[in-house]
């Protein structure tokens, strides 16, 4: 099964320019976790399963401490959240800088990251 929460919009100071880090920019960020077929798909139980809410804290806690690289961000949120749940087999986070300092227009560049649960 996997679970999801997409788009996650967040001001946050990373970048490896010191107007990165001192006046910030905007992110998305979204994260995606498989598992195996949870409990849940029968208990209807939130204890079942992955509470996608504490999923989103993680993200907000993680993305507020600055980073140079968007890299050390996503590994940070990857290995934070298979900390609070060791049953998630594979997670991908993957994070987006709005308006990243190119000098050319663009949707926005960024990092994407899977870590395998082993």
């Amino acid at each position: 099964m996997k679970i999801f929460i997409h788009d996650i919009r967040i001001y946050a100071h990373h970048g490896v320019m010191p107007q990165e880090q001192s006046v910030g920019g905007d992110f998305i960020v979204s994260v995606e976790v498989e598992l195996p077929d949870p409990i849940a798909i029968e208990s209807d139980n939130l204890d079942d399963t992955i509470n996608y809410a504490d999923i989103a804290k993680v993200v907000q806690t993680e993305m507020a401490i600055p980073s140079k690289l968007l890299e050390h961000a996503a590994g940070r949120i990857a290995k934070k959240i298979l900390f609070l749940y060791p049953a998630i087999t594979t997670i991908t986070v993957r994070i987006t800088k709005q308006n990243p300092p190119l000098g050319l227009a663009c949707k926005g560049a960024g990092v994407e990251f899977t870590l395998l649960n082993t």
